[in-house]
C-alpha cells in the first residue's frame, strides 16, 4: 500500500465524527472496516479487556467471516500465553495460526473451527496497559504480514487507544449541570504532545474551534509556547510534573484568546507509552465557559432565597459559624401554615415577601450584618456592630411591632404573628450553636400569650435540658410500661348518677414519681412518641371498659386522641380491632379531639369521623369554645359530643360574658341535638347553673379527681352507682 493510501486511511479514522466524539465502539467499527477493505483480509475484529484482564468481549468485527457463530474465548485465564506475548511484544503476526506457538491455546476452539489459517494480532495500550486487541485474520497461510500492513495495524490500534484513553473525559459532560439548556454541548479537543521531543503532534478540530488558533499553528509548536504555560505557568510547569511521575492532571483555568475574549477550558492530561517507547501526553478539554458561568450564577442562588431575595440558612450559617458577638434575632411566623392553607400559597407568598420586605427596612436602619430567610416561616437578622449598643427589651419590642403591623393583602387585612427569640451570642460561644439556641427560644416565645419575644438565658436552657432528658426517658417508659391510666367520672346532671369516665394518662417515673401528661404530652408530640404513646392509651381505655361491661357497669368511656395520632392514617383501622377484640356497645367508646386539631384537615378529618360513627364510635370535640367554633364544621361532622372547656367554668358564677358563652353553647348544642359535658367543675354554684341551663354532664373536682382503677370502682359504690367488680 502507497504511503499516500496509508495516510489517507488513518486520516479517515482519525478525522472521523466518531473519533472527535470519542465514541470508542463506533471508531472501532470503522477502523474494521477501512481496515479489511483496504487490506486483503477475510476478518478485522477489535476485542476489549477487562479491567483485571480476566476476561474479553467483542466490540466490533467486519469482514466475509463476520457472520459466523464461533466467537474467540472470553475468558483470558484459559490464554496465559498469547495474553503475555501481547504484553511483552505489541503484536503477533503468524503466518500459520495452526503451529504457531504463541497461538496454540486458540488452535483447537477457535482458529479450526473457524478455518482461520493467519492471523496478525495488535494489543491496544494505554500508557502501556494492555486494554485490548485489534485481530487481522486470513482464511489462508500467509507466509508473512508485510511492514506496512503491521505498521497500519499497529497505528490503527494506537487511534483507537487514544479514543478510548479520551473516552473517559467525555464521559465527563454527563456531570453538566440538569439546568443546563438542552443546546448546551461542549465539543471536546485533544491533543497529543510527545515527552521526548515537547512537540505538539496531534490536534484535532475542536482544539481550533475552542482556542480560535489555526491547527497549522498548533502542530509542531513546543508545548512551552503553548496558551497553557503562557497564561498560567506555574500551573502548567505543576501539571507536567505530575504527567512526568504518571500521574494524571486534570483542572478547569480560563484563557485568553488572541482575538481578546476569554473562556473557560476544563482539560484532563494523562501519558501513555507506544509500542516504541515512545513517552505521550493525551490532552483532552472541553470549553466549560457557559457551565463555569452557570454554575457560578447557580452558586450564587444557592445562597439565596428566591422568593424574598434574602440570604438563605446555609449563607446564614456560614457567618454566623464566624461570629462571636452581637445578638442574633430570630423570627417565627405562628400559625403560618393554617393561614396558607386558609388563604393559599399566593397570598402565603405574599405574607412572607411581606415579612422579608420589613425586615430588610429594620435591619438597614440599624444596620445590620446579615439578614436571612432561615425556614419556610422563619427569618434572622444578625447584629454585630461592635459601636453599637442595643437595648433588648427596646429593641427586640420594637422589631416585633414592626413586624405584627397590619398586612393588606389583596382586599383582607391580615394581622401576622411573629414570635421573636433573641440571642446574645458572646453568651454562648463556644458551649451551643447560637441558632440553635434561638431556636429553642422562639419555641417558648410562641407559647407565649400577648408579645411572642423570649430572650435565650440559662433557665431557658435548664428547661431545654429537662425537655430533652424528659424525652429520653419517655423511651424507656414505652418499653418498661411506666404509664398507667387514671378515670375521671363523667356525672349526668338531670338524673345525678355517673355514667362514664375520662382515661387520663399517668407516668410513674422512677425518679420524678407520677408526672402529669401537662409533663410530657408535648413533649410526646414534639418527638413522635404520641402514637405509641396513644396507642397503648387507647388500648389500655378498651380493655378496661371491656371489663366493666363484663360486670354491667352501663358506663362510658372518653379517650384523648392527639392531632398525630388522628391523622396517622391507622386510627381507623386500630380501633376497629379494638372494637372487635374487646365487644364493646355501641357508643361506649368516645374518642375526644380538640377543635383545632380537627381543622388540621378538613377533608380527610371529615371522612374518618364518618367511617368511626359508622362503627360506633362517639366523638367528642373537647376544649370547645377555645377554637373555630364553626356552625358548619358542627354540621359537618358527625359529632356525638361537645366539651365545654374549663376557662368558661372557671368564672362562670362571677363572670357575666363566661355566661352568656356557656348559655350560647348549650343552646347551640341542643339545636344540633348534640350532648354537651362541662369541664372542670368545682363548685356546686357551678353545677348549679349549668343543670339550671339544661347542660347533660359535668365532670371536675367537685365531683373526684381523676382517680386509678381500684379507688374509681370504690368512689362508684360510695355514690351508690351499680355495683362494680374490681379485678
Amino acid at each position: 500500500m502507497k504511503r499516500r493510501q496509508h495516510q489517507h486511511l488513518l486520516e479517515s479514522l482519525v478525522h472521523s465524527t466518531a473519533k472527535q466524539q470519542g465514541d470508542f465502539t463506533k471508531t472501532a467499527e470503522l477502523a474494521t472496516e477501512l481496515l479489511c477493505e483496504n487490506l486483503a483480509v477475510s476478518l478485522v475484529s477489535v476485542w476489549i479487556f477487562s479491567a483485571d484482564q480476566s476476561s474479553q468481549s467483542l466490540v466490533a468485527q467486519f469482514g466475509a467471516m463476520a457472520l459466523q457463530d464461533t466467537y474467540r474465548p472470553s475468558q483470558l485465564q484459559s490464554l496465559p500465553r498469547y495474553l503475555n506475548e501481547l504484553k511483552n511484544h505489541r503484536h503477533i503476526d503468524a503466518g500459520n495460526t495452526l503451529i504457531d506457538p504463541r497461538l496454540t491455546e486458540l488452535v483447537d476452539n477457535y482458529f479450526i473451527p473457524r478455518q482461520i489459517l493467519s492471523s496478525l494480532e495488535i494489543g491496544i495500550r494505554i500508557n502501556g496497559h494492555l486494554e485490548g486487541v485489534l485481530c487481522l485474520e486470513r482464511a489462508q497461510v500467509t507466509h508473512h504480514w508485510h511492514d506496512s500492513e503491521i505498521y497500519l495495524a499497529c497505528q490503527m490500534a494506537d487511534q483507537l487507544a487514544l479514543t478510548l484513553a479520551t473516552k473517559h473525559t467525555y464521559d465527563k459532560e454527563e456531570r453538566l449541570s440538569l439546568f443546563r439548556c438542552a443546546t448546551e454541548q461542549s465539543r471536546q479537543m485533544s491533543m497529543l504532545i510527545n515527552l521526548h521531543t515537547e512537540k505538539v503532534e496531534y490536534v484535532n478540530q475542536a482544539h481550533e474551534e475552542i482556542t480560535g488558533l489555526a491547527r497549522e499553528k498548533s502542530i509542531g509548536a513546543n508545548l512551552r509556547e503553548l496558551s497553557f504555560f503562557k497564561q498560567h505557568n506555574q500551573l502548567a510547569e505543576q501539571t507536567l510534573a505530575q504527567i512526568f511521575r504518571g500521574e494524571q492532571a486534570k483542572g478547569e483555568v480560563q484563557f485568553n484568546r488572541a482575538d481578546g475574549s476569554r473562556y473557560w477550558l476544563k482539560y484532563v492530561v494523562s501519558q501513555f507509552i507506544t509500542d516504541r517507547g515512545n513517552h505521550y501526553a493525551l490532552v483532552s478539554g472541553e470549553e466549560s465557559t457557559d457551565e463555569h458561568n452557570y454554575k457560578a450564577e447557580l452558586e450564587r442562588l444557592a445562597w439565596r432565597c428566591s422568593l424574598t431575595g434574602l440570604n438563605n440558612r446555609s449563607h446564614f450559617n456560614r457567618v454566623l459559624e464566624k461570629t462571636t458577638n452581637g445578638l442574633l434575632l430570630l423570627v417565627d411566623l405562628v400559625a403560618f401554615k393554617r393561614f396558607n392553607d386558609t388563604y393559599g400559597h399566593e397570598n402565603g407568598d405574599s405574607l412572607l415577601i411581606e415579612i422579608g420586605r420589613r425586615l430588610k427596612h429594620f435591619s438597614e436602619i440599624n444596620k445590620a450584618t446579615e439578614i436571612a430567610r432561615v425556614g419556610s416561616d422563619e427569618f434572622a437578622v444578625l447584629l454585630t456592630d461592635d459601636n453599637a449598643v442595643y437595648d433588648l427589651d427596646y429593641f427586640s419590642t420594637r422589631l416585633y411591632q414592626h413586624l405584627a403591623m397590619p398586612i393588606l393583602i389583596g382586599r383582607e387585612q391580615i394581622e401576622p404573628k411573629p414570635a421573636l427569640a433573641v440571642v446574645d451570642i458572646a453568651s454562648v460561644a463556644n458551649l451551643f450553636a447560637p441558632l440553635t439556641c434561638a431556636d429553642i427560644a422562639v419555641q417558648y416565645a410562641k407559647k407565649k400569650k400577648g408579645t411572642a419575644i423570649q430572650v435565650f438565658n440559662s433557665t431557658l436552657l435548664s428547661a431545654f435540658k429537662e425537655d430533652a432528658q424528659i424525652e429520653r426517658d419517655l423511651h424507656s417508659a414505652i418499653r418498661g410500661r411506666q404509664f398507667e391510666l387514671y378515670y375521671q367520672p363523667l356525672r349526668d346532671l338531670e338524673q345525678q348518677t355517673y355514667i362514664g369516665a375520662e382515661a387520663l394518662i399517668r407516668w410513674h417515673h422512677p425518679k420524678k414519681g407520677v408526672l402529669y401528661p401537662g409533663a410530657f404530652i408535648d413533649i410526646a408530640e414534639q418527638s413522635g412518641m404520641i402514637n405509641a404513646i396513644g396507642s397503648w392509651v387507647l388500648e389500655a381505655a378498651c380493655r378496661q371498659l371491656n371489663i366493666w361491661q363484663h360486670h354491667n357497669a352501663d358506663l362510658s368511656m372518653h379517650v384523648n386522641v392527639s392531632a398525630r395520632q388522628f391523622f396517622s392514617g391507622n386510627l381507623y383501622e386500630q380501633v376497629w380491632q379494638l372494637l372487635t377484640r374487646y365487644r364493646l356497645k355501641p357508643k361506649t367508646l368516645i374518642l375526644e379531639i380538640t377543635e383545632t386539631e380537627l381543622m388540621g384537615d378538613i377533608r380527610h378529618a371529615t371522612l374518618l369521623c364518618q367511617e368511626l360513627a359508622e362503627l360506633g364510635v362517639g366523638l367528642a370535640i373537647d376544649d370547645f369554645g377555645t377554637g373555630y367554633s364553626s356552625m358548619r364544621y358542627l354540621k359537618q361532622f358527625p359529632i356525638s359530643k361537645l366539651k365545654i372547656d374549663r376557662s368558661f367554668i372557671s368564672d362562670l358564677t362571677i363572670s357575666r360574658e363566661s355566661q352568656e358563652i356557656v348559655s350560647a353553647i348549650i343552646a347551640m348544642a341542643s339545636a344540633l341535638n348534640i350532648s354537651l359535658t362541662a369541664e372542670g367543675v368545682e363548685t356546686a354554684e357551678q353545677e348549679a347553673f349549668l343543670a339550671k341551663s339544661f347542660c347533660h354532664q359535668a365532670q371536675g373536682y367537685l365531683y373526684s379527681p381523676a382517680l386509678r382503677e381500684p379507688e374509681f370502682a370504690q368512689f362508684l359504690l360510695a355514690a351508690k352507682e351499680p355495683s362494680l367488680v374490681t379485678h
